[in-house]
């Protein structure tokens, strides 16, 4: 006759082990996520402190005087620290440059608009990267090589490439507006560029205090531009102008003064 097989007895000692084990893998785990977290926030501080170090250098210097050794030093770091996050000052150029388009592409997708309004879209999207501009020079310098005479020298042409089409994406929407409101692509193409280049212009008039020859300020001389632009396409495309006679679709510029150093210290 078979005996009943005899389950194992389990003591209360040796579940409470157990669950004393799980417990402290749990903790373990949390520990090491924290310690990682940590780490993690340590290093994008480091990496902002060399980043807003580096700003300053390039500033001052432009892209060939500056040198890894003096953004190290103005970053309280050892040259060899730095390379640790960055292989080159070129590199560190093109980590600000990306930021700065970041923030500028939150900047104009910030700025909203009703979908059916293309006008006041076209408005807002454009005051949108000008203001960014206008408000956050320094970004203006980066993003245009002013720190080194408007030529794109020490950076690929791959990055250089890439760029340049970030910011054709930045400036899309202004694009679309333009189809938008009776354009053919060739014409909204050719009217953005041309609305770019204005603001830029004005943007390093007001940057370097030249405006001041004029008595004038960039942001309402831009808003004006922006006007006259939408009369002119409202007068050519009436059918697909929903905004045409909307004072709304292009809000008047504030008149104070911008309060910005001037490169030539005037």
């Amino acid at each position: 006759m078979k005996q009943a097989a005899v389950e194992p007895k389990v003591s209360p000692s040796s579940l409470a082990g157990a669950s004393g084990g799980d417990e402290r893998t749990t903790r373990a785990l949390a520990d090491r996520e924290q310690r990682l977290q940590r780490q993690q926030a340590l290093g994008e501080a480091r990496r902002a402190l060399v980043l807003d170090a580096a700003r300053a250098v390039f500033s001052e210097m432009g892209l060939e005087g500056a040198s890894i050794r003096e953004i190290a030093r103005r970053a309280g770091y050892t040259a060899g620290a730095l390379y640790s996050y960055f292989d080159s000052k070129e590199a560190i150029y093109a980590a600000l440059l990306q930021e700065s388009l970041e923030r500028l592409e939150a900047a104009v997708a910030a700025a909203r608009a009703p979908r059916d309004r293309p006008a006041r879209t076209l408005s807002a999207k454009a005051l949108a990267w000008f203001n960014f501009y206008l408000r956050h020079p320094r970004d203006l310098d980066l993003g245009f090589y002013l720190v080194h005479g408007l030529g794109p020298k020490g950076l690929t042409s791959e990055f250089n490439q890439s760029l340049n089409e970030r910011l054709l994406r930045v400036l899309q929407p202004c694009e679309d507006a333009l189809v938008a409101l009776g354009l053919d692509e060739v014409a909204a193409r050719r009217e953005n560029a041309a609305l770019f280049a204005h603001g830029m212009g004005l943007l390093l008039l007001q940057h370097t205090g030249r405006i001041r020859l004029f008595s004038q300020q960039s942001e309402p001389l831009f808003s004006h531009y922006l006007e006259h632009l939408l009369a002119r396409l409202a007068s050519m495309h009436p059918a697909g102008n929903d905004d045409a006679g909307d004072p709304g679709a292009a809000p008047p510029a504030d008149n104070a003064a911008v309060n910005q150093r001037d490169l030539f210290g005037a």
